[in-house]
């Protein structure tokens, strides 16, 4: 895991489309960006669906962002997200953004977002998120993942956790950032070089795989080797 850093980090949700059972695991992970001071909630909070927002309000210093649903099948919700993330992003006082959704149409907003050399984490259910909002997206974590990762820990039985298998695309992609990466006389790379490279190409992250981080999900994978050295360091190098 990164260590946690110093920004002014927005979070900014989509309550119509992210379940505020994740949140706490949000959090956790935007820590990694700096402190989540602008925490916002989008939604029509007359509808029963939001009442598990509604709870979570005051918890966590919540503001939440009232939009009535005026008319069938457009989204005022999203204007208004989007609205507010340009007026953050203009006032130059934030670091970064968080954006709980797994709509599409937040992909030009994490577009403009990146442009301006900030990231910006989208957090969604990754079976439901079209992949263009996640390839727009600094990383996109699928809070399935993350909030299984999140639970209280079990016996360290490495079956207990829940794994998602580790594709061909991702395989490629790691190995192509390897081959980018300078190497030592022993043939081994800087882990944080690699994960660097590969996060240049996509936004995939290790904990929507189920796994803690990049170390670890290479660890997983035949294809590499890892060594961790005195300094701490994590090094890496492809066997095959």
């Amino acid at each position: 895991m990164q260590p946690a850093q110093t920004g002014n980090i927005a979070l900014l949700i989509d309550a119509d489309n992210a379940s505020p059972d994740s949140l706490d695991a949000v959090l956790t992970v935007l820590a990694e960006l700096g402190t989540v001071n602008i925490r916002r909630a989008y939604g029509n909070w007359q509808k029963p669906a939001l009442k598990g927002w509604s709870q979570m309000v005051h918890r966590h210093a919540i503001e939440p962002q009232q939009q009535f649903d005026l008319t069938k099948g457009k989204s005022a919700t999203d204007m208004k997200m989007i609205i507010d993330a340009m007026d953050l992003l203009y006032r130059g006082h934030v670091d970064g953004f968080g954006l709980m959704s797994s709509d599409s149409d937040f992909m030009p907003l994490a577009m403009r977002i990146r442009q301006d050399g900030l990231p910006v984490y989208g957090f969604g259910v990754k079976a439901r998120t079209p992949e263009p909002f996640q390839a727009a997206c600094t990383r996109f974590i699928d809070v399935a993942a993350l909030t299984g990762a999140e639970e209280p820990e079990a016996p360290r039985d490495k079956a207990a956790p829940k794994k998602l298998a580790i594709d061909e695309d991702l395989i490629k992609l790691l190995g192509a950032a390897f081959r980018a990466s300078q190497r030592d006389g022993r043939g081994y790379a800087s882990i944080a070089e690699v994960g660097k490279r590969a996060g240049n190409r996509s936004s995939f992250d290790a904990r929507s795989y189920g796994y803690a981080d990049l170390a670890e999900l290479i660890d997983a994978v035949p294809n590499f080797a890892t060594e961790r050295r005195e300094d701490g360091r994590v090094y890496v190098k492809r066997v095959r």
